[in-house]
């Protein structure tokens, strides 16, 4: 038997994918896509977005620790209240589930409660969808414990309104001595507990969330401004922040293996020192009780001075991951805060693919290869640039020899551009953070102060 990737046996499961749409129609938008639909013609990028797709579902099975055993693909023009994929199919699905003995079958699709009930009926094994096996990636890879409250109410939120006719273990209780009279149904009692459950959940986030406000509140009433990488998932983010960071955080090329934000301190080449936040990836579809209920955990994004974009360079899909990336940002209302667009894994491309890339654009992308520690300095420039907290001030200083700490300091986190020593006086013209020079503003010479 296949064994997933904690050692335990891999559950069997049956892909279900479900294109909505005409035929023909690019699953992809943005204006590269068009230029690439006029160059190849449409069934043919039709073709390749709905490839990296269905690479895109199985990597989502696989992270979860299924094993794959069957696939099946249907287009629809529209779908079908009931069922999803109609009644036709379903006998389809069913034969192959019971043939290949498949523990569940996964459905690239959020269901309603209605399909999900009907499917369930109707398929001789479980019938899950993209958003319970998105949650259970999560709950996979949450270790905090604000990370484990968060899914477990995502979990309960999408479970509740489909408790409805989930087998027998929801059927009304009575019939027996003891039983009789009004009673309540075993479905009225499990909503109730999971009512209960959810108030419980959200007052310990609430918990939580103050006590990181509070953390986030100390950082802040010190000028260290926070920086956010953020993208679509498995765009090499954590290989950009160790890089960047040497913090060692976890890579793997599993969706959403960083889950929990991520915090480093770095200096930028200004000497200016910023904090730099890893955070979980986006995805298609990334289901909105998600981004709801990691709303705390994505207030490092939110409280952000500069949002860095990692975009994945190499994939054939990255303008509509750019585009699911800037979907969720405005959910989270960031969208008008300063961006930097940063194209990594360049080494896997050409020198001639990247040159057209970066070209392409507006001109301000930044190239990067966080395998190669390729285009770190400009992108570390960049940020510089775009930092408008704690500006850097160029000032100059005449300080007695005697006075070596504040020497020191200033050596350690401003640039010396000239240094003269005069008798006991060293006149020195730096350019660093407002916040650093201020402290030493008695030592300003007289004809800057």
């Amino acid at each position: 038997m296949p064994l997933n990737a904690t050692g335990s046996i891999a559950e069997k499961a049956l892909l279900v994918t479900v294109v909505i749409g005409p035929p023909g129609k690019s699953l992809t938008r943005g204006a590269h896509q068009a230029r690439e639909a006029a160059k190849l013609g449409n069934s043919s990028v039709h073709a390749r977005d709905e490839d990296a797709r269905l690479a895109e579902f199985r990597e989502l099975v696989i992270s979860a620790g299924a094993s794959i055993a069957a696939e099946v693909v249907q287009h629809r023009p529209k779908a079908d209240p009931a069922t999803l994929v109609g009644s036709g199919k379903v006998e389809e699905i069913s034969g192959i589930a019971a043939s290949t003995q498949v523990d569940v079958a996964i459905v690239d699709h959020d269901l309603s409660p209605t399909q999900l009930r009907n499917l369930e009926k109707a398929l001789p094994c479980r019938v899950i969808d993209r958003t319970q096996i998105i949650l259970d990636i999560f709950a996979r890879h949450a270790r905090t414990r604000e990370g484990q409250l968060q899914v477990e109410l995502a979990q309960l939120e999408y479970m509740l309104p489909r408790l409805t006719g989930r087998g027998k273990a929801m059927s009304q209780l009575g019939g027996g001595i003891g039983t009789r009279g009004p009673g309540e149904t075993q479905l009225e009692t499990d909503r109730r507990r999971i009512q209960r459950r959810v108030l419980q959940l959200r007052g310990e986030l609430e918990a939580v969330g103050r006590i990181r406000t509070q953390q986030r509140q100390r950082r802040e009433s010190v000028p260290v401004p926070t920086v956010a990488l953020v993208g679509y998932t498995n765009a090499g983010k954590s290989t950009l922040f160790n890089a960047i960071t040497h913090a060692g955080v976890l890579e793997s090329a599993r969706m959403f293996a960083t889950l929990d934000p991520k915090l480093s301190a770095i200096q930028l080449p200004s000497r200016r020192k910023v904090l730099l936040s890893d955070t979980v990836g986006f995805i298609r579809d990334l289901p909105h009780t998600l981004v709801t209920s990691f709303r705390a955990t994505l207030e490092e994004v939110r409280k952000a001075e500069v949002l860095v974009h990692v975009r994945d360079a190499s994939s054939p899909m990255r303008e509509e991951h750019k585009a699911e990336v800037e979907k969720v940002l405005g959910e989270l209302e960031v969208l008008d805060k300063p961006r930097i667009e940063v194209l990594n894994k360049v080494d896997l491309l050409s020198e001639e693919e990247c040159a057209a890339l970066v070209g392409g654009g507006d001109g301000r992308s930044i190239a990067t290869s966080a395998k190669d520690h390729a285009g770190l300095e400009a992108l570390m420039a960049r940020i510089d640039e775009e930092l408008v907290q704690d500006p850097i001030l160029e000032q100059r200083f005449q300080i007695p020899q005697s006075e070596g700490d504040v020497l020191a300091a200033l050596e350690a986190g401003a640039l010396i551009n000239e240094r003269a020593y005069e008798g006991n006086l060293v006149r020195i013209q730096v350019a660093g953070p407002a916040s650093l020079l201020g402290r030493y503003r008695r030592f300003r010479s007289p004809a800057l102060k």
